[in-house]
C-alpha cells in the first residue's frame, strides 16, 4: 500500500517549527494497516499560549494588509495546494483511510475554497446610515474579530480546514489551528505551503495535541472567535469553556440526516444516491444520509436494491482505484461502530447486509467494517437517533409527505437531508418543512464553495462556505459624527 511521505510533523508557532519531543508526543498510525506514520507534539499549555501570542502580535499588521494583498497570498496558497494535490491526497488517505479518489477531490476543493474567498477581502464594506439630525453623520465598518481558533475533525482535515481558514484570512483574522490528533498530517503539510506562499509569520499558527491542548486553546480569553467541527459532546464542552471569556463560537457538529425517497422518484437515480449518501467516505461524514426514508409503495423493492448494492461494495486498499470502501479512521472508531450494530441487532432491527468485519484475511490488519443495512428500523430506536459515523444505514417506511417530514425531523440533529421526487411542487413543499441546514433534491453530498453550509438544533450553528462564512469572522463598528460646531449642553441627550 502506497503511503504519503511525511516530511515534517513539527508545529508552526510564529513562523518557527519547534522540535517534537518524543517524551511528550503522540504517535500517528495508518488505519489501513496500522503502520506508524510519525509522531506529533502534544503541545504544552505554554506552547498553546505562545501560538495565541504570535497570532495576536501578527494581527496588528495583518488587519492593515490590503484586501488585494490578502487575496494574492490566498491565490498563491491555492496554486500550491493544486500543485501538490496528489501528495496531499496520498498523505490524507494514509492518515485517515479515505479513498484516494475522494481525497484528491477534497484537495482540489480546498484550493477552490481559497480562491473563492480570495475574491472577498477587497469587497468588505460598511454602510452609511441616515439619522434624524441633519448635522450628524453615521457609518459602519466591518472589521476582523481578531485571533480565531480553528479546530478540525479527522474525517476530512484538508477540506474542513479550508472551510474555516479561507474566510478567516479573507476577513483579516489571524489564526491558531488545531487538527485532530488522529489525522493531523495534511494540516502540518499546510505549514510548509504557508511559508512558501509568503504569509507573514504569526498569521497562521498550527498546534497539535489531544483534548488538553484543545482546552488550553479554547479557554484563552484573547480569542475573537472559535470555530469547531466535531462531536456534539466536544462542541458543548468548547461552548462552555468559551462562555467565561464571552468568546463567540461557530459549531459544525453531528448529523442524523434523512434521505427521503418518494414513490414518484426516479429509482435509477435514487438507489445510487442512497448508496453514496451513506457509504461514500465510509459513512464518516456529518452529512451522511444514515436514515433512508422510503415510501411504503416502493419500500421493499428499493431497500433490497440498496442492500444488494451494499453487499457488492469492494473493500480494500483506499489507494487502489478498484476499491469502493476503505477502512474507518481508527480501531476505536471501528469498535464504536460495531457496538452500535450489535445493539441494533439485539434490539430487533432486521439486518439486510453487512453487520461485521470482512472475512478477507488481507484486510485483517486494517480498521475495516462491512457496509451495513438495517430494514424497518423503529424511527425512535437508538440506531435512528444516534450518530454512528460509519457505514451503517437504517431504513424506514412512510405513507405520505406529512409522515416523511415528521420522521425526518424527529431527531435532535438538523444538518442535512435529501429529497428524491420528480414533482417540483413536492420538492419545494418538503424542503420548506425539513429542519435542516442543507436540503438536496435529486442528489446527495453535493458541495460548492459558493453554497453556505451549517446546521440547526444539535448540529450546531453558524455557517461555513459561501459569502455567509466571512460574517463569522467580522464584527460591526458604528461611527457617529456630529457635524455641527454647536456647543452642547452636557446634560442634554440628542436623539
Amino acid at each position: 500500500m502506497t503511503k504519503g511521505n511525511v516530511t515534517d510533523t513539527r508545529m508552526l508557532i510564529g513562523g518557527t517549527r519547534p522540535p517534537v519531543d518524543d517524551a511528550a508526543s503522540i504517535m500517528v498510525s495508518s488505519p489501513i494497516d496500522g503502520t506508524e506514520l510519525g509522531r506529533i507534539a502534544d503541545a504544552t499549555d505554554e506552547q498553546v499560549a505562545d501560538a495565541v501570542t504570535a497570532a495576536a502580535d501578527a494581527f496588528a499588521g495583518w488587519r492593515r494588509t490590503s484586501g488585494a494583498e490578502r487575496a494574492r497570498l490566498m491565490h498563491t496558497l491555492a496554486d500550491l495546494i493544486d500543485r501538490d494535490a496528489e501528495d496531499i491526497a496520498r498523505l490524507e488517505t494514509s492518515d485517515n483511510g479515505k479513498l484516494l479518489r475522494e481525497t484528491r477531490t477534497q484537495a482540489r476543493f480546498a484550493a477552490r475554497n481559497y480562491r473563492f474567498f480570495a475574491g472577498l477581502p477587497d469587497k468588505i464594506s460598511g454602510r452609511t446610515i441616515p439619522l434624524d439630525a441633519w448635522d450628524s453623520f453615521d457609518y459602519t465598518t466591518r472589521e476582523p474579530v481578531g485571533v480565531a481558533a480553528l479546530i478540525t475533525a479527522w474525517n476530512s482535515p484538508m477540506q474542513l480546514l479550508a472551510n474555516k481558514l479561507a474566510p478567516a484570512l479573507a476577513a483579516g483574522c489571524t489564526v491558531v489551528i488545531k487538527p485532530s490528533e488522529l489525522a493531523p498530517l495534511t494540516t502540518l503539510r499546510l505549514a510548509e505551503l504557508v511559508a512558501e506562499a509568503g504569509f507573514p509569520d504569526g498569521v497562521i499558527n498550527i498546534i497539535t495535541g489531544g483534548a488538553e491542548t484543545g482546552m488550553a486553546l479554547t479557554t484563552d480569553a484573547r480569542l475573537g472567535r472559535i470555530s469547531f467541527t466535531g462531536s456534539v459532546r466536544t462542541g458543548q464542552a468548547i461552548q462552555h469553556a468559551a462562555t467565561a471569556a464571552l468568546v463567540p463560537v461557530t459549531l459544525e457538529l453531528g448529523g442524523k440526516s434523512a434521505n427521503i425517497i418518494f414513490d414518484d422518484a426516479d429509482v435509477e437515480r435514487a438507489v445510487p444516491g442512497a448508496v453514496a449518501g451513506i457509504f461514500a467516505a465510509g459513512g464518516q461524514t456529518c452529512i451522511a444520509g444514515s436514515r433512508l426514508l422510503v415510501h411504503e409503495r416502493i419500500h421493499d423493492q428499493l431497500v433490497e436494491r440498496v442492500a444488494e448494492a451494499a453487499r457488492r461494495i469492494v473493500l480494500g486498499d483506499p489507494t487502489d482505484d478498484a476499491t469502493q470502501l476503505g477502512p474507518v479512521a481508527s480501531a476505536s472508531q471501528r469498535e464504536r461502530i460495531l457496538d452500535h450494530v450489535g445493539r441494533a441487532r439485539a434490539a430487533g432491527a432486521r439486518l439486510l447486509a453487512g453487520g461485521g468485519v470482512p472475512d478477507d484475511p488481507a484486510l485483517a490488519a486494517g480498521c475495516f467494517v462491512q457496509p451495513t443495512v438495517f430494514g424497518d428500523v423503529d424511527p425512535h430506536a437508538e440506531l435512528a437517533q444516534q450518530e454512528v459515523f460509519g457505514p451503517v444505514l437504517a431504513s424506514h417506511r412512510f405513507a405520505d409527505e406529512d409522515e416523511a417530514v415528521a420522521i425526518a425531523n424527529a431527531t435532535e440533529f438538523g444538518l442535512a437531508s435529501g429529497i428524491w421526487t420528480t414533482s417540483l411542487s413536492r420538492a419545494h413543499r418538503v424542503a420548506r418543512e425539513l429542519a435542516a441546514g442543507t436540503v438536496w433534491v435529486n442528489t446527495y453530498r453535493y458541495s460548492a464553495a459558493q453554497a453556505p453550509f451549517g446546521g440547526v438544533k444539535k448540529s450546531g450553528y453558524g455557517r461555513e462556505r459561501g459569502v455567509e462564512a466571512i460574517e463569522e469572522y467580522l464584527q460591526t463598528k458604528n461611527v457617529l459624527i456630529d457635524l455641527s460646531d454647536e456647543v452642547r449642553d452636557p446634560f442634554s441627550i440628542k436623539a
